[in-house]
């Protein structure tokens, strides 16, 4: 996988538009995905990963390829989620636009409402998340990013990460459960 996205990289440096749509193709459900829970927001999802290829594209000259790049363009999307959160003190966003994107095509209607209904209670349960402890899970979890990696781009440990990670998922089930700690 690493030496394909070498590879792509050497040829997108060269100028080749179709190595540049393979990295795209390649990345953008899961960058979508994850910026989608960390802020809840579809739309605002689209701009922040759009501007991280964006500015994938202006810097690729003085890119060198360290270690994978889904986990720098995913690490790259949670910092500019950080950022727009910050930014507009936001918190919570309507998760009814979120549900509209996520719609899944079930043919059977009940399970269509039931799928509906318990995607809508993780949204709101993982939107009741602290930001450190929803970054943590939706980068582990969906981004599949390891601790060791997600300590790196956090500069704490990664006992630190562990935590805010274990404390995420317990506060998920009690909210999941109905049974809300503060």
């Amino acid at each position: 996988m690493m030496l394909e996205d070498k590879l792509l990289l050497w040829k997108f440096k060269r100028g080749s538009k179709e190595a540049f749509r393979v990295i795209y193709d390649k990345y953008i459900d899961d960058l979508m995905s994850l910026a989608t829970n960390l802020l809840n927001d579809v739309f605002a999802a689209e701009d922040i990963v759009q501007d991280v290829f964006v500015s994938f594209v202006q810097s690729v000259e003085n890119f060198h390829l360290r270690e994978n790049l889904k986990g720098y363009l995913a690490t790259c999307t949670a910092n500019r989620s950080r950022d727009y959160i910050r930014k507009n003190k936001r918190h919570r966003i309507a998760i009814g636009k979120q549900l509209e994107q996520m719609k899944t095509t079930q043919r059977n209607p009940v399970q269509l409402l039931i799928h509906d209904e318990e995607l809508e209670k993780a949204s709101f349960a993982l939107a009741e998340l602290p930001f450190e402890q929803r970054e943590a899970v939706v980068l582990h979890l969906q981004g599949n990013m390891r601790f060791r990696q997600i300590a790196k781009m956090r500069n704490v440990s990664i006992k630190t990460i562990q935590s805010r990670y274990r404390y995420g998922l317990d506060k998920l089930r009690s909210l999941l459960n109905g049974e809300v700690r503060k």
